[in-house]
């Protein structure tokens, strides 16, 4: 709970209630616990024995069944020590393996280079911009899609 507390917002999904209580964490765990490894895969980012973040990579519905989008925090301290990289290299593995994905994508804030970075280094291919595809602090706001392709094709 401390964690969903203390994480930076700028660039996550307003999904994440704050402040975030207990039934919240309850409600998420119960969640989680039901559908873990069906229709998505969802893990705590630990280093040192110290939860830092989570990341998760949740199915989409109906047509785009075999996608899933993929999504993450880390504490500030922790950022831009590779964490994140190998984070979302190591949920990508589990994901496709576990949910039988064909693609996986995420969606970054333009100003969000380190996001971004994160994605390439694990060889996402930027898909397309979607102006003003999101509302984010009352405002309007543009959204990079990045895309991974299963290698079991």
């Amino acid at each position: 709970m401390a964690l969903c507390n203390a994480v930076d917002r700028a660039f996550l999904s307003d999904r994440l209630p704050y402040p975030y209580t207990e039934a919240d964490a309850d409600w998420w765990r119960g969640m989680v616990a039901g559908n873990d490894g069906k229709e998505g895969v969802w893990r705590a980012i630990v280093v040192d024995g110290q939860v830092v973040g989570s990341i998760s990579v949740e199915r989409m519905a109906n047509e785009n069944r075999s996608v899933g989008s993929i999504g993450y925090m880390i504490l500030t301290p922790f950022w831009s020590q590779g964490i994140g990289t190998e984070a979302v290299r190591q949920i990508c593995g589990i994901a496709f393996r576990e949910l039988a994905l064909e693609r996986i994508v995420g969606e970054v804030f333009p100003e969000n280079l380190a996001s971004a970075r994160v994605m390439e280094k694990n060889g996402f291919r930027r898909e397309e911009t979607k102006a003003r595809a999101v509302i984010k602090g009352g405002k309007a706001l543009d959204v990079i899609t990045y895309f991974l392709m299963s290698t079991t094709q």
